[in-house]
């Protein structure tokens, strides 16, 4: 094995945590958003989607405290188009995931062969980043 770069993963760590965080953030505006007859689903959806978010950014904090990082009070900026139907919603969250599949993805070349903890975390972050991708587009197919 390798000795972990901890400069490198620390900054990655806090941008992954700043992501989750916005994530927390845009999914609760989402669920106030959502209008419509499906509406009770969907917002159970995006509170769940808030929830986890906030989970992922606290997983993450934990790993960079525990690598003598310093976590970041900042958040990620977020892309909004101030379009609410459910398709624009639906396409900014994919959005939102697909870059959270790269930041995970980043975090596991940064880490390989020098944490085996945080190169598994990674690959289960990517596993679930994944499922979200499939869940969105299953959720977009009929808007397309």
């Amino acid at each position: 094995m390798r000795e972990l770069d901890r400069e490198r993963t620390n900054k990655l760590l806090n941008l992954i945590m700043e992501y989750e965080l916005a994530g927390v953030v845009r999914y609760t505006h989402y669920s106030l958003m959502v209008t419509g007859p499906h509406r009770i689903p969907i917002v159970q959806f995006f509170q769940q989607q808030a929830t986890e978010s906030l989970l992922h950014a606290q997983q993450v904090g934990e790993i960079l405290t525990g690598l003598e990082g310093h976590p970041s009070l900042s958040i990620a900026s977020m892309e909004e188009t101030n379009e609410h139907d459910l398709r624009a919603i639906l396409t900014e969250s994919l959005n939102h995931e697909k870059k959270a599949l790269d930041l995970y993805k980043e975090l596991l070349e940064v880490v390989e062969d020098g944490s085996i903890y945080i190169e598994e975390f990674a690959r289960g972050m990517i596993g679930q980043e994944e499922l979200h991708n499939i869940e969105l587009k299953k959720m977009l197919r009929d808007y397309v």
